[in-house]
């Protein structure tokens, strides 16, 4: 006897209510914090960087939701695409190298209570066997969901119905980078341009690129200066990256412009700068700048 319907039901987690990693791999870089934070757990630091004499480093985890929750720990491999996009991968692209063969970590899986914290370790190892390169591989946290949502009762089940549970699987990751040698890159802004998108609002667009051995990673800033020299700012986008082995990388975004201040003419300073961790007012030295003129 045929069954007289199909009952699916979508059960999302809501302690892990961020990227969704199997279907729609999307990586965020707006945050200016050395904390990163997605759903209901905390990451610190969103990076990991192996350069000099350092061997091991922590990542601290937290989970400031409610519910207890899980999460298995492992490695996997990216792919930046040309727009920020990232893609798994099993080989690497030409010029590309995995960091993984060089990494022990511990724990490989966490459980967490309420406002619970955890220590994962990541140890360096094989030295002898790295060449001058830059390594990347990605630890990710994946989140093991509850079969039964929070706060659902008990059915009685229709026999005459199939019932299927389609549970998604959420995650995080954050870069391991190994760098051996002297960094020689370079980085440019090309293809500079601003207009009004559809809903009226200042839009830029520009190419990042990077010529060199390592990544780069940093904040961008866009200033305008009206005639008078005047300098005001009008946008930022906080921890852009461009990964090797890409050449470039698109960038496009609306300016906030919460100055309100009246764009019609003079021109756009566009500055991609290197995150500090010091909180002086120490100069940095930006990775590349660029100017459009706006008539």
């Amino acid at each position: 006897m045929m069954p007289s319907a199909l009952k699916i039901r979508l059960y999302a987690l809501k302690q892990f209510n961020c990227m969704l990693f199997w279907s729609i791999f999307i990586f965020t870089f707006f945050s200016g914090l050395t904390t990163f934070a997605q759903g209901n757990l905390l990451i610190s630091p969103r990076r990991i960087v192996f350069e000099g004499n350092k061997r091991t480093q922590e990542i601290n985890l937290a989970n400031t939701g409610k519910d207890t929750a899980k999460y298995l720990i492992s490695i996997i491999e990216i792919r930046m695409k040309d727009d920020g996009g990232f893609e798994e991968i099993a080989t690497p692209d030409p010029g590309q190298f995995f960091a993984s063969k060089f990494l022990r970590f511990f724990p490989r899986s966490v459980t967490l209570a309420p406002n619970e914290s955890q220590v994962v370790k990541v140890q360096l190892i094989k030295t002898n066997e790295l060449v001058e390169a830059e390594y990347r591989s990605h630890i990710y946290f994946r989140a093991i969901p509850n079969l039964k949502p929070l706060g659902e009762k008990e059915t009685k089940k229709d026999t005459t119905n199939i019932s299927v549970q389609l549970t998604p699987v959420f995650g995080i990751s954050i870069p391991v980078i190994i760098r051996n040698g002297k960094s020689d890159t370079h980085v440019k802004i090309s293809g500079l341009s601003y207009k009004m998108n559809a809903e009226n609002k200042p839009n830029i667009e520009m190419s990042i690129d990077r010529e060199g051995n390592t990544s780069v990673y940093g904040d961008i800033t866009v200033n305008f200066i009206d005639k008078s020299g005047k300098t005001t700012e009008v946008g930022a986008a906080k921890g852009v990256a461009v990964y090797t082995p890409n050449k470039f990388r698109k960038f496009q975004f609306d300016l906030s412009n919460e100055a309100h201040v009246n764009m019609s003419k003079g021109k756009l300073q566009i500055i991609f700068a290197p995150q500090s961790e010091d909180k002086t007012n120490a100069k940095i030295e930006p990775f590349a700048q660029s100017e459009v003129t706006i008539q």
